[in-house]
């Protein structure tokens, strides 16, 4: 064993670590370089994420957000009115007939990008929508009878007006023979169809006054290129702002609710946020149709394909609720009391006036006598609702919130390149970190200790050599001492 750790030692210190002093210097630069990644890879790893992440133009990263590579798709339901007359005329209860989905396949685009000298970045977004008939239960051409929007609408707006004005609204309205509800195809009720008030609107109406739509739809002008044009931070500059809107249409805030708080804008599209998200993160995003921030939390962990892990983020359950459970909600009733019910959220004040609430599909969170108010609707299921519209109450209409449709937007799975390269960086990171530590720590300590042993075996061989080499001298001294001795004496025997 002796031998063996000699031989250790003389190999060290032959070839290429003659030098004691740097086998030393090796091994405590390892030593240190294992420090330093314990403590400092970590946010050495995010800042290359934060690098990579950020929308630079010709970056990876960049490419995703402006033309995502995936193929979202939405499920509409639409409720179909079986027994309006009986409705109107009797006060029976309506019976509804959930029809669809009816599936469109989306392609999502961000056009006219320009980069702004603030590190912001402004857009257009464009959406395709192409309907998928085999995905789909029903075709475009099915017809519903669904409540008449822009007639409750203009009857809502004007049950406030001088009596004459409302005389001659009634009088218009029986003449063009328009009625509470109307029958349409589902293509039309969704993408536009010409509506005779709107018309007669767009010829009477001073252009100032104009509504920006010549015809009706639920989704019209949404398949195209949307004239809204939204600011966004780069995360250039500070990647906690990264995806958050600047400006909206030129404005940092909403103009229709009572307080700034809830007039900022300063959340997401939804389709980026900001990255090293943790479960205590309250996301916000910006939705256009509710004209509003939407927060959204942490609700639990989720296994994605292919393996990657993340967190589910949902609206709190009282994000719309009534203003006696939620005192935070005051805000979005400029006009209340009263205001809406709870699990309602009255959008009229951004959707032109016209008397529309939303909720979650089937009064999901919502009073459940709103549900059982008609006859079609299941019980709403957590997993499975999000959002749908519904009519206000107006005059000349029986005391109910009409659901019209429910819709589910969204991406079934990422590509796998992309899921891949989540997964590379959520996983191969803390294992890179384990694993150089180790090999670090280890190998540093290991040369260390080597040097060290080796080194006191050096310096105990050298002091026995110059033990023994002072025994030598001292010896050929004495000897050399009585030789001298036995020659005196020889000498003087003579």
């Amino acid at each position: 064993m002796h031998d063996k750790s000699n031989r250790l030692c003389a190999k060290l210190s032959s070839a290429f670590l003659r030098k004691w002093w740097f086998v030393i210097a090796f091994a405590l630069s390892l030593l240190v370089l294992g420090i330093l990644v314990t403590f400092g890879f970590t946010t050495l790893v995010r800042t290359v994420i934060n690098h990579q992440v950020a929308l630079r133009k010709g970056g990876q990263s960049f490419g995703w957000w402006s033309k995502p590579p995936v193929e979202p798709m939405i499920r509409i339901f639409v409720y179909n009115v079986t027994n309006a007359d009986e409705f109107l005329n009797n006060g029976t209860k309506p019976i509804l007939d959930e029809l669809g989905p009816y599936v469109y396949i989306e392609t999502w685009e961000k056009v006219d990008i320009v980069e702004n000298s603030n590190g912001t970045i402004s857009y257009n977004q464009k959406r395709v929508y192409i309907f998928n008939e085999e995905m789909s239960q029903g075709l475009e051409d099915d017809v519903v009878i669904v409540p008449n929007i822009p007639m409750l609408s203009a009857t809502s707006q004007s049950k406030h007006a001088a009596r004459f004005l409302r005389l001659a609204m009634a009088s218009i309205m029986d003449i063009l023979k328009i009625k509470p509800f109307v029958e349409v195809s589902v293509g039309q009720l969704l993408w536009g169809y010409e509506d005779p008030l709107l018309k007669l609107a767009k010829d009477v109406v001073p252009k100032e006054q104009k509504l920006p739509y010549d015809e009706f739809g639920l989704m019209y002008g949404k398949n195209s290129t949307s004239k809204d044009r939204v600011t966004v931070w780069t995360g250039v500059d500070d990647i906690t702002q990264y995806g958050i809107i600047d400006k909206y249409n030129g404005r940092s805030h909403q103009t229709h609710w009572s307080t700034e708080q809830c007039n900022r804008l300063n959340g997401t599209d939804g389709s980026i946020f900001p990255p090293h998200i943790t479960k205590n993160t309250t996301l916000f995003v910006y939705e256009k149709d509710l004209c509003r921030l939407l927060p959204l939390k942490f609700e639990k962990e989720v296994t994605v394909k292919n393996g990657v892990q993340g967190f589910r983020f949902t609206p709190s359950p009282d994000v719309f609720a009534s203003v006696e459970k939620n005192k935070d909600n005051l805000c979005y009733c400029p006009a209340g009391p009263p205001c809406a019910p709870n699990g309602l959220f009255n959008v009229s004040l951004c959707q032109y006036d016209s008397p529309i609430l939303l909720s979650f599909p089937h009064f999901y969170l919502a009073d459940q006598s709103l549900r059982t108010a008609v006859e079609g609707i299941s019980p709403p299921e957590k997993e499975k609702h999000q959002l749908f519209i519904d009519v206000q109450p107006v005059a000349n209409f029986p005391d109910i919130v009409f659901p019209i449709l429910w819709f589910e937007e969204g991406v079934d799975s990422l590509p796998d390149e992309i899921l891949d390269l989540m997964k590379l960086a959520t996983t191969v990171p803390p294992k890179a970190k384990y694993v150089l530590t180790i090999a670090l720590f280890s190998l540093g300590g290991c040369l260390f200790l080597i040097a060290v042993i080796c080194l006191v075996r050096k310096s105990h061989r050298q002091s026995t050599l110059h033990l023994e080499g002072s025994n030598y001298l001292a010896s050929a001294a004495v000897d050399q001492a009585k030789k001298k001795a036995k020659m005196e004496s020889g000498s003087h025997q003579h």
